[in-house]
């Protein structure tokens, strides 16, 4: 079990962690009901961080961030010598976590995307995990929250007697979400972003040889041209320059400012 704490990644706080830490501590939280905000963050993730301020303030206020990214492992490994093996795979980590949670009867909630997706995802979980207890899911709306929504979001999810709660919105939506609910829910939540649609079999992940040499962006760029072009051919090079001059010296805040406002995306 490996837990080094939280390590300065372009002035994004990232855990040197492995998946049984990561799994004991969100296992933990759950059993008990105590509030734990998790995300799995890749390259694009933590750039979102190191250009907006509110967001590296959210992220530095997470529990758990951890390197999702074999880049951001290779970081964490590279500029501070954690000697990580493995990454923490979101879409991995998400089946870990139900593994556990089955087999101690814990129940989950799903929330984001689309009601298709939602009942695919809960039909793959059930056939994989089938003592597994999901007792609510909603889709994303799209679009902001009123106060009133999220207010009765809350006592939904609350009612439901859930553990704990996997947020499939997106970065940066999920990382907000995560960071303006968690603490109102007093369960873990954890944002895995394209686990849902992984593990409802709608969109295919990288071979696990393009996994394991950091090339999951490539495959995924060539799945989703449009969508992703500007995420990966803009932010990976910037992201490597950044890189370099932190381990060349360069300091990197870990400073960001406080959210002006909730941005309650739902």
């Amino acid at each position: 079990m490996i837990d080094q704490g939280k390590k300065n990644i372009l002035g994004i706080l990232v855990d040197a962690v492995d998946y049984e830490s990561t799994v004991e501590r969100v296992v933990v939280a759950a059993r008990y009901h105590n509030p734990l905000a998790v995300t799995a963050l890749a390259v694009h993730g933590l750039m979102t961080g190191y250009f907006n301020p509110e967001q590296k303030y959210r992220l530095n206020n997470f529990d758990l961030v951890v390197p999702d990214g074999q880049p951001l492992r290779w970081a964490v490994n590279w500029i501070h010598n954690a000697h990580l093996l493995e990454r923490v795979y979101g879409p991995d980590l998400m089946l870990k976590v139900c593994q556990r949670l089955a087999a101690e009867g814990l129940p989950i909630f799903l929330y984001g995307s689309t009601n298709h997706v939602l009942s695919s995802l809960t039909r793959g979980l059930k056939m994989t995990f089938p003592s597994l207890k999901i007792v609510g899911s909603e889709p994303s709306l799209f679009r902001q929250l009123t106060s009133g929504e999220k207010k009765k979001l809350i006592e939904r999810i609350g009612n439901s007697g859930s553990a704990l709660v996997f947020v499939g919105l997106g970065c940066p939506r999920q990382e907000v979400w995560t960071y303006e609910f968690h603490r109102a829910l007093s369960i873990p939540v954890i944002a895995v972003g394209a686990a849902f649609n992984f593990h409802a079999g709608l969109l295919a992940q990288a071979p696990a040889r393009m996994q394991h040499y950091g090339l999951e962006w490539l495959f995924r760029l060539t799945v989703e041209p449009r969508r992703l072009w500007r995420r990966y051919l803009l932010l990976n090079p910037a992201y490597l320059v950044l890189v370099l001059l932190q381990s060349m010296g360069v300091e990197f805040s870990t400073y960001g400012s406080p959210p002006q406002r909730e941005l309650m995306f739902g």
